[in-house]
């Protein structure tokens, strides 16, 4: 396998991409959904809701949580999560400049 080469990316190339990998499972897509619909911290209720063996779903927490954009808080026995309200918020800032760069087509179409 070869070398990314990830260093003749511009800095923003490489932590776009990042956040990608990181957002880009559709488990971590439910995770995210759930903490957002539940607008409070988790205990133990994700494996529950997503229907997936322990060991994946804390793998997956893992993800999100080396993103930034979940935390993680001990209680007790077990772990609540929750949203990092700031680094969502820095995502979806990240994601919004990307997007709203537009395509400019010649008249006669690019394809």
């Amino acid at each position: 396998m070869g070398l990314s080469k990830t260093e003749k990316f511009t800095a923003h190339q490489n932590e776009l991409a990042i956040m990608s990998k990181a957002l880009g499972h559709p488990a971590r897509i439910a995770i995210l959904e759930y903490l957002l619909k539940a607008n409070s911290c988790i205990c133990g209720d994700i494996v529950g809701e997503l229907g997936l063996a322990q060991a994946t779903v804390s793998q997956h927490l893992k993800e999100l949580k080396n993103l930034g954009i979940i935390k993680g808080n001990i209680e007790g026995t077990s772990t609540c999560y929750c949203i990092d309200s700031e680094k969502w918020e820095s995502i979806s800032d990240a994601f919004s400049q990307f997007f709203a760069q537009r395509t400019v087509c010649a008249e006669d179409g690019c394809c």
